[in-house]
């Protein structure tokens, strides 16, 4: 199992637009809304704080891989030489190069249409790390900050997602 988690602001900031971009998707009139329902764990597919939690109960065991989406913006290359390794993959240095260009956001972004249809451009927006800054207010942050302080900044996969790099103002 290939466990893949982003730090918390940026999921919700991320999953706002999602959610407002999708028809027949429960959307959102204001990020203020979309952040109350997502703090009070009132999410189509539940909790983000939940869903670490339970993962964090195997992030030990043999057959899991965790890495997060900031350590494939930071080292892509790294990244994908880890992933092979983990599912027993051999890679040329012709090949890894493929697959990291062809994982890269823009490449996929570029792509979205023929991969992805018409989700392409609701699943691939900006690709980024720290959009939260955008939408965030002070109050919202110091939430955030506290909630990921009690329930998941002690917990492994809570040290993981290098909170005080990716999401201190």
């Amino acid at each position: 199992v290939l466990l893949l988690i982003r730090n918390p602001k940026d999921v919700a900031t991320s999953f706002y637009h999602f959610s407002n971009g999708l028809s027949g998707y429960p959307s959102y009139e204001t990020w203020d809304d979309f952040f109350v329902a997502f703090m009070t764990e009132k999410m189509p597919w539940g909790s983000y704080f939940n869903y670490i939690s339970e993962w964090n109960k195997h992030v030990d065991d043999e057959n899991v891989m965790t890495i997060t989406y900031e350590e494939l913006k930071e080292n892509p290359t790294l990244g994908v030489k880890n992933i092979a390794a983990f599912f027993g993959i051999s890679l040329t240095g012709e090949e890894l190069q493929g697959v990291v260009e062809r994982s890269s956001f823009q490449s996929m972004k570029k792509n979205s249409q023929k991969t992805h249809g018409a989700l392409g451009s609701i699943l691939f927006r900006k690709g980024g790390v720290s959009d939260w800054k955008s939408v965030f207010n002070e109050d919202q942050n110091k939430e955030m900050d506290k909630t990921f302080e009690e329930r998941i900044a002690s917990t492994k996969l809570g040290r993981k997602l290098k909170y005080d790099v990716y999401c201190k103002a």
